[in-house]
């Protein structure tokens, strides 16, 4: 059966509770992204876990999902977005339990690289549904929810993973997973229809392999470079072989559009509303993720707040981005897509920018801007979504709203790599004009996340000034490299509307 207006015409109370059983499986989805970075030194003790390990067993996750995205929409496409949906949940079940009774740390990798795969059938599918289930009039609300649900888990799961973590040992927040997946397949066999774009053609292959490869050298050489510097040997090769595979990959797609149904509807590509919503989008992903790196490592560093303390913090970034979501959601048949869109990044970059000016000021003011900034996430990043997904067809809802996240979760793993290495540069660039104690010198200046505790643990004062201040430029820096990508996406949007409205005049 192909997706049609059966789907439509299920009863509105039926798909809006539908949606609501899909919110809550991406808003799990977007807690596991960031719930284990409070167990990791929990982890390090109870399992013997070295700093490889612990970026290994936080890595399997994301690479296994940037990988899997674009096959689990083809698949949901082909064989049924219900069926492949019902599978995703009993993987990320599975991966689940699997990593919650862990006793090693390489049965840990392997069970969060199959939670991630579970998590990109998930996300992926639960996407394609806004599609499937909705008109494009109520596609903008149906998007807002979903997109703010998955954004939302983000910044929560440090605070979930701290208040668990004081009362239960580290299993219990994979275990949380468990009864949302429940819940989840009672819905989905009650509410969703089954719907597949009816074509039976072969599968891609080499395009699966040229993404894995693409994705794996791009993400993972980028992520490792951001973790010991961009002169590494490894590194930069990783990214070259990642690129020319994504380059041949294109070429690959363009041959195989013309005999078989390829993996990447390259179609989408001469739609200039997917695009842009696209670009945009993994361009905010981008900046999003570069304050996410930056201000706990502020909290626990300069102020030395705890992991719950430090996610209770966040809760600003939180209200002001479903404040933003909610204002989208009631004006999206009002005004305009590009309103939105243009406001929410004037309001990342000026969050961005107010941040990177007053990194001395405290917490009021923090999380000031923070709220601002979160305001305008939510503004642009359900927009510039929403927008992206009204082009998809129902036939190709599954492999076209995968493509997008795809490539917002590049931008992600950009985002924190790139800032990183930004916040790293300036951090030694300014300590190396202090006068640090000779022994432990070279520990300070190693690392900005390292150095004020090393400095600290040495009870000098002056190392601790010297250290926390290098800290705070490093963070302003990259403060403003986000309000500077920020800009650059408002005056891609500024230019794009100018050409619209030439465009208008000329018809």
């Amino acid at each position: 059966m192909s997706a049609s207006a059966t789907e439509l015409n299920m009863s509105n109370q039926r798909r809006w509770w539908a949606l609501t059983a899909a919110a809550l499986v991406v808003l799990t989805v977007g807690l596991d992204g960031t719930i284990l970075n409070t167990a990791l030194p929990t982890l390090a003790v109870d399992l013997h876990a070295s700093t490889a390990d612990l970026q290994w067993i936080n890595n399997a996750y994301i690479l296994t999902m940037a990988i899997a995205l674009l096959p689990a929409g083809l698949l949901g496409d082909r064989w049924g977005r219900k069926r492949v949906l019902v599978g995703g949940l009993i993987v990320f079940a599975a991966g689940s339990l699997l990593c919650a009774l862990s006793p090693t740390t390489g049965m840990l990798i392997l069970a969060r690289a199959l939670l991630g795969v579970g998590a990109a059938i998930l996300i992926s599918l639960c996407m394609s549904q806004v599609v499937v289930l909705f008109s494009p009039e109520e596609r903008p609300t149906a998007v807002a929810i979903v997109t703010s649900a998955n954004l939302v888990g983000f910044p929560l799961g440090p605070i979930l993973g701290g208040v668990l973590l004081q009362h239960f040992d580290w299993g219990v927040i994979f275990l949380l997973n468990v009864p949302v997946v429940l819940f989840a397949l009672v819905a989905v066999a009650l509410l969703i229809p089954e719907s597949r774009n009816g074509l039976r053609s072969r599968l891609d292959a080499v395009g699966i392999g040229l993404t894995a490869i693409g994705i794996v050298g791009l993400s993972y050489g980028v992520i490792n470079a951001g973790n010991v510097g961009w002169g590494d040997l490894f590194s930069i090769p990783l990214i070259a072989a990642g690129a020319l595979a994504l380059a041949v990959l294109v070429i690959w797609e363009r041959w195989v559009e013309r005999r078989r149904e390829p993996l990447i509807d390259m179609a989408l590509f001469r739609s200039r509303d997917f695009v842009l919503g696209t670009l945009l989008a993994t361009i905010v992903s981008f900046a999003m993720f570069g304050v996410f790196f930056n201000v706990p490592q502020y909290l626990q560093n300069i102020e030395r707040v705890d992991a719950l303390g430090t996610g209770l913090r966040l809760l600003p970034m939180v209200g002001g981005l479903v404040v933003g979501v909610l204002i989208t959601s009631r004006l999206a048949s009002r005004v305009r897509p590009t309103s939105p869109v243009i406001v929410g990044l004037a309001l990342m970059t000026a969050g961005a920018v107010t941040g990177g000016l007053t990194t001395a000021s405290g917490y009021v003011v923090l999380a000031t801007w923070m709220t601002v900034f979160g305001a305008g996430i939510g503004l642009a990043m359900t927009t510039t979504t929403a927008v992206a997904m009204r082009t998809l067809s129902a036939a190709r809802a599954g492999s076209g709203s995968a493509l997008m996240l795809t490539l917002r979760q590049i931008g992600s793993a950009l985002g924190v790599a790139v800032l990183g290495t930004v916040v790293t540069t300036a951090y030694r660039d300014s300590i190396d004009h202090a006068n640090l104690p000779s022994g432990t010198a070279a520990t300070i200046r190693s690392s900005a996340a390292t150095g004020v505790a090393a400095a600290r643990a040495l009870h000098a004062d002056a190392a601790v000034a010297a250290a926390r201040e290098a800290f705070l430029d490093g963070m302003s820096v990259s403060l403003l490299v986000c309000a500077a990508v920020s800009t650059g996406a408002l005056v891609i949007t500024m230019l794009m509307l100018a050409a619209q409205r030439r465009r208008d005049d000329a018809a």
